[in-house]
């Protein structure tokens, strides 16, 4: 039986309104502004994408709000699973309003089995909104049930823009996940590049 905490909503929030120890702890790796599939790569180990699902649904309330949808607007909702050496250690789940999906985006609802954020770190002109943090207990029904666990788990989200086209990115790192040192490079990740963020 699935207990409250479990069935209880997300509270995201601005780091800024979080505060204490343990967000110090995890603030280097979570915040980081760069491209996670880059990250990853970067870890030496195998990475490998698992596409769970992408289908044209309609998003949760909050969500639609973020992306500031129409009442009847539908969106496809894409959730993939992001390994290492097998071993999965993010869950991520990508909304894309319908009206978002032409021109540069079109090819967004063809992705199969490719990584994401290795187009959107790819444009030039693609712009990216702060974060929104909240940490998940393990067995929170925001998770795929294959992927619930015993131990809370951060996860963060935020906004893409390309070409006024604006799509929703979520990522739960799961018990798996292990932190990049502080002294990984870059150099992948395009930080920086990105000079201009949307407004939240």
């Amino acid at each position: 039986m699935l207990t409250h905490s479990q069935h209880k909503k997300p509270r995201w929030q601005r780091p800024q309104q979080l505060a204490g120890a343990e967000l110090a702890r995890v603030r280097r790796w979570l915040l980081d502004d760069g491209s996670l599939t880059a990250r990853l790569i970067a870890t030496g180990q195998r990475f490998s994408l698992q596409r769970l699902s992408q289908e044209w649904a309609q998003p949760r309330p909050d969500e639609r709000r973020l992306l500031a949808m129409g009442a009847r607007e539908r969106a496809l909702v894409r959730q993939v699973i992001l390994r290492l050496d097998d071993q999965a250690v993010v869950y991520a789940r990508s909304v894309f309003p319908v009206s978002s999906l032409d021109g540069p985006l079109l090819r967004l609802r063809r992705l199969q089995n490719e990584s994401l954020g290795a187009f959107l770190f790819a444009r030039a002109d693609m712009r990216r909104s702060p974060f929104q943090i909240v940490q998940l207990s393990g067995g929170s029904t925001y998770l795929p049930p294959a992927l619930r666990q015993q131990h809370t788990a951060w996860a963060r989200r935020s906004c893409f823009e390309i070409a006024g086209k604006r799509m929703l990115v979520s990522e739960v790192f799961l018990e798996a996940f292990t932190p990049w040192p502080a002294t990984t490079e870059l150099h992948r990740s395009r930080r920086g590049q990105v000079s201009v963020t949307i407004r939240s």
